[in-house]
């Protein structure tokens, strides 16, 4: 009875094998942890979700290269006694039966199906936010419009083919000129707090209708501005938009601009971090154009995601 008991530090007896687990491995909480990078990125940052799908794929490539290790393993051949010979395999191509055929004509076609189905329905619904989204140029009038030294409140429309919904207002200061070119200041109504219409701080002017080759633009002049500001939540800016009370987080966002044919047009609009000076000497911290409430520099600006 002593001698069939095992005793410590004893290997097993020849032939005997015992069933062991897998190895313990880091992989899947690796892979885990570079998923959750992906889905706080959606939210935080584009480049912490790019980060984060890197991670998953390498740990996830590795912990399934641990978990088939075995199966990766090729088995020893065991050995045959002399009457159980191998048969010699028949020559020619692999045969299949006809359920595994069914089977892989079946996902097959199922995989196509699904494709026609659902491809269409992701064009049509993601599509449309990002195709056709630039922005078009839009003749403003004369420059006789824009008197030197002067605000005057611009209404026009975005696009030439949308109604009402794509009526939008800048303010407009002519500079005069810098070096021999001419030098606007122009700056968007949008408060950078939540998106509500500012409004020029000023005595206001009359307005006027002023026919351009794009569509009608409706010029109102305003004296002595002294800054802008929200009524909505009492977001408050100085002449050259710079944030100066209020909840806004940066200062009003800009547009460019070009003078073709003695005419002002304006082309694409871009966020500000601070102006520096005034008027033609102003020196403009410009930034990619983003949505209210985002900040565009400083280390908030790794909290919020790139606007597509």
């Amino acid at each position: 009875m002593p001698d069939e008991l095992e005793r410590p530090g004893e290997s097993p007896e020849h032939g005997e094998t015992e069933p062991h687990l897998p190895a313990p491995t880091i992989w899947p909480f690796a892979f885990a942890g570079g998923v959750a990078l992906v889905l706080v990125g959606l939210v935080v940052n584009l480049w912490v979700t790019v980060i984060g799908a890197v991670i998953a794929v390498v740990f996830g490539f590795l912990w399934i290269r641990e978990v088939t290790r075995e199966v990766r393993e090729q088995p020893a051949e065991p050995e045959l006694e002399p009457a159980q010979a191998a048969e010699p395999e028949e020559e020619g191509h692999a045969r299949y039966g006809r359920a595994r055929f069914l089977e892989g004509a079946t996902l097959g076609a199922g995989a196509v199906i699904g494709g026609i189905v659902t491809l269409p329905v992701l064009g049509f619904a993601v599509a449309p936010a990002f195709v056709d989204q630039g922005y078009e140029e839009i003749d403003l009038g004369p420059l006789d419009s824009f008197p030197e030294g002067e605000f005057v409140t611009a209404t026009f429309f975005s696009k030439e083919d949308e109604g009402a919904v794509g009526r939008r207002t800048a303010f407009i200061r002519n500079n005069g000129q810098k070096d021999g070119v001419p030098s606007f200041t122009i700056i968007s109504n949008r408060c950078v707090h939540l998106g509500c219409p500012t409004q020029p701080q000023g005595l206001p002017g009359e307005s006027q209708d002023v026919e351009t080759s794009t569509r009608p633009v409706t010029i109102a002049r305003v004296a002595s501005v002294s800054g802008f500001g929200c009524p909505c939540h009492g977001g408050a800016y100085d002449s050259e938009g710079n944030r100066t009370a209020g909840p806004p987080v940066r200062s009003l966002d800009r547009y460019e601009f070009s003078v073709k044919d003695g005419s002002l047009w304006l082309a694409t609009p871009y966020s500000v971090g601070n102006v520096t000076g005034q008027g033609a000497d102003a020196q403009i911290e410009a930034y990619r154009l983003a949505d209210p409430g985002v900040h565009v520099d400083g280390p908030e600006q790794i909290f919020y995601p790139i606007t597509p």
